[in-house]
């Protein structure tokens, strides 16, 4: 069941980045040869330097960032990365250039902070600014943002939940005679950019995905070899087969590529102390390894 829930998630991402990019198999390569016509190549050149600088383990979002970046600039155009947004706010190529950090997505990277501000961008060009923000953790309908005063019943407003996400709230008479708002959760929607952003992460997957013209080659890094073996077999025991983890992992990209293949997000809870185990695995760091090794020794 957890397979065919992770098949089916790749499969739905793979026929969105196909609608988007024309692509069904992702790749850094054709993602950047494409995203250099539309952003251009000084904009092109700092978004590489800032997925090249990223954890292995991170590369695949920092890419999938760009994509989002690349579908909402054929959206909105060039211009969205220069125009100045007044007070504190520096213009979007400001933000590429110097990395600033832009409420409010402070806890983010500068180039899924820059995606997460032009989906929304994009979003709202589409269907309106919202009137609120709602957190979709709850699915309470009713009266879950302030309306304006001019609302009228009947009427149908937008109300944001995520980055490029919106949904729409019904006006609603209330027995008292005041007016409420009902959430319409079958008008989910995501703006172009936010669905290439996580469609192209999901198809693409953890990778390796090498950069063009990357010397040397981080993939390539060997990596603590009793360790590996040790993390390789506790997959194997807990339910990963030996086509999941390949045979014994030698570098960092064959490290990679068995946690693409284990799908491990989609397995049991023990499992966060394995991804955290292989993460440390591939930083490199012994201190950070030992630690994550004592924890995994302690899982079920």
């Amino acid at each position: 069941m957890r397979e065919f829930r992770a098949e089916d998630a790749r499969a739905e991402a793979r026929r969105l980045i196909h609608d988007l990019l024309g692509e069904r198999q992702p790749t850094a390569r054709s993602l950047l040869n494409e995203a250099r016509t539309v952003l251009g190549d000084k904009r092109l050149a700092r978004c590489a330097e800032l997925a090249q600088g990223a954890v292995l383990t991170r590369r695949s979002s920092e890419l999938a960032a760009v994509a989002g970046l690349l579908v909402g600039t054929s959206a909105l155009g060039t211009g969205w990365w220069s125009t100045g947004r007044g007070g504190k706010i520096p213009a979007p190529d400001e933000v590429l250039t110097a990395t600033t950090a832009i409420e409010p997505w402070t806890d983010l990277t500068v180039l899924e902070m820059l995606a997460a501000w032009i989906a929304d961008d994009t979003a709202d060009l589409a269907w309106g600014t919202p009137i609120g923000t709602v957190d979709l953790n709850s699915w309470q309908a009713e009266d879950r943002v302030a309306l304006p005063d001019d609302a009228l019943p009947g009427a149908r407003l937008v109300v944001a939940f995520d980055a490029g996400g919106r949904l729409d709230t019904e006006v609603a008479p209330r027995p008292d005679g005041t007016t409420g708002s009902d959430l319409d959760f079958s008008s989910l929607r995501y703006s172009r950019p936010a669905e290439a952003q996580w469609s192209w992460g999901v198809a693409a997957g953890l990778g390796p995905h090498p950069l063009p013209g990357e010397d040397p080659d981080p993939y390539a890094v060997t990596v603590d070899q009793h360790a590996a073996e040790q993390l390789r077999q506790w997959a194997l025991r807990h339910g990963a087969t030996g086509e999941h983890v390949g045979p014994r992992w030698q570098a960092k990209g064959d490290v990679i590529a068995a946690v693409e293949r284990v799908d491990w997000m989609w397995r049991s809870g023990e499992w966060f102390a394995w991804w955290r185990a292989t993460s440390a695995l591939l930083s490199g760091d012994p201190l950070q390894l030992a630690a994550r090794m004592d924890d995994i020794s302690s899982a079920p």
